[in-house]
């Protein structure tokens, strides 16, 4: 008779099970939320330091897995994936810091040399714009938006998520997000001579 070593099989129930089941049998056993940081920590970690910096991710990661938490019991549990919730919840949380992210941005766009956290869509945008300088552009063009446009065009961008995730992120209609991307990408377009370094995940947002 094989003895499966301790903990091998509630791994295996964890990766088998989708997110609001995870967050369902938190709420009589809290210890099971961290399944939900395992699997989407490093995500929401990443979109901290794109727009704020590393020294606030890791606080802003905590602050949101936090409140999420607090949360569990208010998740709509017909929504098997929790990332567009724990992304809205970063993003209502960045929204705190608005002013050190403009100045963030600003400060990139001072930046001669590239900038290691912008490097994923900064990349791309060099590649179809062949041409050098990106990042800074980008940086300048980002400080440049509002925040509701900044927000969703970086949730998609950065955070990954498709139209109506991102809409369920912030809480709004689709067709609003529809509208305040298309919006955020002529201005994007508009400094950087035609190249859209936000259109990452076309393809899944059905546009």
């Amino acid at each position: 008779m094989t003895v499966e070593p301790p903990g091998v099989r509630t791994r295996e129930r964890d990766r088998e099970e989708s997110d609001a089941r995870v967050i369902e049998r938190s709420r009589d056993e809290p210890e099971q939320f961290a399944a939900l940081y395992d699997r989407h920590a490093d995500a929401v970690h990443r979109y901290a330091a794109r727009r704020l910096g590393p020294e606030a991710a890791e606080d802003l990661m905590a602050e949101t897995f936090t409140t999420a938490f607090q949360r569990r019991h208010t998740y709509d549990l017909a929504r098997a994936d929790a990332r567009p919730w724990l992304f809205g919840i970063a993003t209502n949380l960045v929204g705190r810091h608005r002013r050190s992210e403009a100045r963030r941005f600003k400060a990139l766009a001072q930046v001669p040399a590239p900038v290691e956290h912008e490097e994923p869509v900064a990349d791309r945008a060099v590649a179809r714009a062949g041409a050098t300088g990106v990042r800074r552009e980008l940086a300048s063009a980002l400080a440049g938006l509002s925040a509701r446009h900044r927000d969703v065009v970086l949730l998609v961008a950065w955070g990954g998520l498709d139209y109506e995730e991102t809409a369920q992120a912030l809480g709004v209609p689709v067709g609003t997000v529809r509208s305040r991307l298309h919006r955020a990408r002529s201005r994007l377009r508009e400094a950087l001579g035609g190249t859209d370094p936000t259109a990452l995940r076309e393809a899944d947002a059905h546009a």
